[in-house]
């Protein structure tokens, strides 16, 4: 499908397309290369890469730096956008000078690219009203705080979570909220800053983009360079607003709790439910942001507070151990790739427990000439499978059916468990998904032993 967006806006064919990592959301992206390299967007809702596509444009005619859109699919679920390379802000964030860069554009998109706009074209509410805070919290509640195991009473916690709502949201404004505003979606090109992924925009509070900034958990800033980047910002937003300091303190501080409430629901859905280890390795630098937050609160939300605290302490690890570390388990995966051909693997334990994946119903790279004599572990099989995206969903699939047996098993003392993956030849498409699986479970379950075997190229590790 972007094969043929780039062929209907440039003429000709890509010379090749390549999946970029992936990210937090649901959109798929590619990099297409040839006479023209652009980066190629495949989402899952109209309505969201509609806000996109709007919200780019808009700030480009404003003359803001943003990645221009080249082309929309008729369907609206692809389009193909400027590259800005593969340097983020996140990647330079020691350079001080391009963090202040940054935060001195920030208001010329929330005051400036607020003129003319037509916020009721944003994704997916217009406004960061009291409904939409709300749904913040609960978010946090129901995706991090009830899997920590902390209790609390649903009513008087209920009661603070209006009583910041109602507070956080009082007071017209009409400036932009970029609502994802942190170091991975500031691109570097040229020594210059490009903001990317502020579809989640909507009319709010400028306050809580700077917070989302500065207080990034993994971008871990120094205290001193939180305060200076906050200085510079408020200096750059005086063009457009009077600012009253004090004023403008008492919100930081409130909405760094919110924005911290919500991250921590973020990482707690898309690690804890959707099984991605990098949210699960980000979770303990967004604890320490709370716990900084509460040895300075004022009790606005007291209730909430106490649960917070009661919380970050049921988190805390063992004095005695290591951060994030569990004893060693008696649980051994037994991850294998093999080929039909040649018969499902015995499994030696005796015991029949775990899953058998058929990989065959998505295209074979073995019959392409160019794939015969390689494997699934080379970078030309995995960019064809990986750009195809199929793969990459079955094994989300895949990884939601295993992860609680991982779990189950690793809880009762168990020590066998098997997970393979089949193919026709036991090559490619297997082999992918073998090594892709093993690599998960043990980031996942690092106490877990992880024994991989690929039974047809004669590979046999242990992770």
């Amino acid at each position: 499908m972007l094969e043929n967006l780039y062929l209907h806006k440039f003429g000709f064919l890509p010379e090749s397309v390549t999946a970029l990592t992936p990210t937090g959301s649901n959109r798929r992206y590619f990099r297409l290369t040839g006479p023209v390299t652009v980066i190629g967007v495949i989402g899952t809702s109209v309505d969201e890469n509609g806000a996109f596509i709007y919200l780019a444009r808009h700030f480009h005619e404003k003359g803001l730096p943003v990645p221009e859109v080249l082309a929309v699919s008729s369907d609206s679920l692809c389009y193909l956008q400027e590259d800005l390379g593969d340097t983020s802000l996140f990647d330079c964030r020691d350079s001080l000078p391009l963090l202040e860069e940054a935060v001195r554009r920030l208001p010329d998109f929330q005051y400036a690219g607020a003129e003319g706009l037509d916020f009721s074209r944003c994704y997916p509410v217009s406004d960061f009203d009291s409904r939409a805070i709300l749904w913040d919290l609960n978010y946090f509640k129901y995706c991090f705080l009830n899997t920590t195991g902390t209790p609390y009473l649903e009513s008087l916690l209920e009661n603070d979570f209006r009583r910041m709502a109602d507070r956080l949201s009082a007071g017209s404004t009409n400036s932009f909220m970029y609502r994802d505003f942190q170091s991975r979606n500031v691109m570097i090109r040229d020594s210059n800053p490009w903001f990317i992924d502020f579809q989640g925009g909507r009319r709010g509070p400028a306050e809580y983009d700077i917070v989302s900034f500065v207080t990034q958990a993994r971008a871990a800033f120094p205290a001193e360079v939180r305060r200076r980047l906050v200085d510079v910002y408020v200096e750059s937003a005086s063009r457009y607003v009077d600012i009253d300091r004090a004023d403008f303190d008492r919100k930081f501080r409130e909405f760094y709790l919110l924005r911290t409430l919500q991250v921590l629901g973020a990482y707690g859905f898309r690690g804890k439910f959707e099984r991605k280890p990098h949210f699960l390795k980000s979770i303990p630098a967004a604890l320490a942001n709370l716990s900084e937050i509460l040895a300075t609160t004022d009790d606005e939300y007291p209730y909430l507070v106490k649960v917070l605290r009661d919380m970050v302490v049921q988190c805390a690890p063992d004095s005695d151990s290591k951060p994030d570390s569990k004893p060693e388990s008696s649980l051994t995966v037994t991850v294998m790739s093999f080929s039909y051909k040649k018969g499902i693997p015995a499994d030696p334990s005796g015991n029949g427990g775990g899953f058998v994946f058929d990989c065959r119903g998505m295209e074979n790279p073995g019959r392409y000439e160019e794939y015969k004599k390689i494997t699934g572990l080379d970078r030309p099989v995995i960019d064809f499978l990986e750009k195809r995206g199929e793969i990459i969903t079955f094994l989300d699939h895949c990884y939601a059916l295993v992860d609680p047996s991982v779990e189950c098993y690793d809880r009762r003392g168990f020590t066998s468990l098997s997970v393979s993956f089949g193919c026709t030849g036991g090559q490619h498409r297997s082999v992918y998904s073998a090594q892709k699986m093993a690599e998960h479970i043990k980031t996942c379950y690092p106490h877990v032993r992880v024994h991989l075997i690929h039974r047809e190229q004669n590979i046999d590790t242990v992770l």
